[in-house]
This record gives C-alpha cells, sequence and structure tokens, in this order.
C-alpha cells in the first residue's frame, strides 16, 4: 500500500529554481561566480541560513537569503583574496536584493518534470502550491513541468498561487484549493513537499499534511534546524517509492 493518497508540491525550490542566467550577472560585478551548478546550489544554502534567521526571530525580509546566495557565489572569497574592502559584500547584497524577484524562478530543478509525470503515470494525484507572484502556473506550464491541461506536461490538479487566492504560507489556509481540486480532505496521507521549515513545513503541519522538507544536498541533514527534526526528502525520486501500491 502507498504512504501517500496525493502528492502536493511547492514551486520554487521543488520544481523550479533561480536561474544562474538570471543571478549570475547580479553577482559578477562584485566578483561573484557565473557557474551555473554553483548558483544552483547556493538556492539550498540561502534557504537553509533563510531558515535559520527565522528560528532566531528575524522575520523582517529575506536579507539572510540575499547575503548567504552571495556568499556561495563566491563573493566573500574573492573580497578576501583581492583586499577589495568588506563593505563590497553589503552593496553586492543590496544589488541583488533590489533585482531578485518572482522572474528569476525560471530553471526547472533537474529530474522534477520527469518525476511529475511518472506519478500521474502511477495514479498519483498531484497538486502545486506556492507563494508566488500571479506567474507560476503559466511559468510550469511554459517550461513543460506540470499544468491542469498543458500538452506534454504531467497534469495536476491544481497551481495554487498566493497572489492570486491572496493567502500565502505558512498561513495553512493556502491549502484549502489544492484539497478542494484533489476531493480530499486535509489528512497525513497527503505529503507537501517543500524547501524551507518556516513557511512549508509549518504551513503542512498546520494544516494537517506531511511536509517532506527536500534537501538535495544534506544541508538541513548537517545543520538540523533548531525547531527540531522533520522528515527529509534527498531526492524527488524518491517519491515513487513512498507512492508505489
Amino acid at each position: 500500500m502507498s504512504e501517500f493518497d496525493a502528492i502536493v508540491f511547492d514551486a520554487g525550490g521543488v520544481l523550479l529554481l533561480p536561474s544562474p542566467e538570471l543571478t549570475g550577472p547580479l553577482i559578477a560585478p562584485f566578483g561573484g561566480t557565473t557557474d551555473a551548478a554553483t548558483l544552483l546550489r547556493a538556492h539550498f544554502i540561502a534557504v537553509h541560513a533563510m531558515d535559520r534567521a527565522r528560528s532566531e526571530g528575524d522575520l523582517s525580509d529575506w536579507t539572510a537569503y540575499y547575503r548567504a546566495y552571495v556568499r556561495a557565489a563566491g563573493l566573500r572569497a574573492y573580497v578576501r583574496a583581492s583586499g577589495v574592502p568588506t563593505d563590497r559584500e553589503d552593496a553586492a547584497v543590496e544589488a541583488f536584493a533590489a533585482q531578485f524577484g518572482h522572474h528569476c524562478w525560471r530553471t526547472p530543478l533537474p529530474g522534477a518534470s520527469e518525476v511529475l509525470t511518472e506519478l500521474v503515470e502511477l495514479g498519483v494525484p498531484i497538486a502545486v502550491v506556492s507563494n508566488a507572484g500571479g506567474q507560476v502556473e503559466g511559468d510550469l506550464a511554459e517550461l513543460g513541468i506540470c499544468g491542469v491541461d498543458t500538452p506534454g506536461a504531467a497534469r495536476v490538479a491544481c497551481v495554487v498561487d498566493s497572489f492570486v487566492v491572496g493567502v500565502e504560507k505558512p498561513d495553512p489556509r493556502i491549502f484549502n484549493t489544492a484539497l478542494e481540486a484533489l476531493g480530499l480532505p486535509a489528512s497525513p496521507r497527503i505529503a507537501y513537499v517543500g524547501d524551507t521549515v518556516f513557511y512549508d513545513v509549518r504551513a503542512a503541519t498546520a494544516a494537517g499534511l506531511t511536509p517532506l522538507l527536500h534537501d538535495p544536498y544534506g544541508l538541513h541533514q548537517a545543520d538540523p534546524h533548531p525547531s527540531g527534526p522533520h522528515r527529509l526528502l534527498p531526492d524527488l525520486r524518491d517519491l515513487l517509492q513512498l507512492s508505489a501500491a
């Protein structure tokens, strides 16, 4: 018997990542790398740093994310090697924050669309629930990852965008539309796959779902979130075993 009756996915950090071709040029003038693999990993380093900042009471904005991303892009090492004053990092963070937005999330997570397609073939109902800016349904469809009725893409029951529904995580009410579209009541037999503790784990837990924290680089495993242990999902393909009959 499969463990889950349905799986709901976050978009950012699970299906989509900030695109290196967009973020790299924001950091490069300050000495950061434009290497794609480094910048894809930088997102997970940054979101882990933001989770820790949130746990320590920093609820103001995404500054912890921006600074960790910039550092993961190699800027700090560049500053030390070149002798450029350390306030260059602050300037890089400011420039990055000014330009980073919903439009940057344009790189599909490698293998994500294939996993979604295989889940659909297994008969697992799926949906997407994301904090976004009104663009996420169109982006997922355009990139061929999933859609409600998108030829060639995995079929989902719905794509819930916080901007559209007027509720954002960690408010658990954001899941109401998805549960209605799935035709299922809230239950631990519905998994929610996200990449943050503060937004995703908290919201899914409050909604009565089972949160699975996407941790492809083992960052949360190596440095557990201080709020306590959470079930980790190192690879999206692990969902196929959890969903097999």
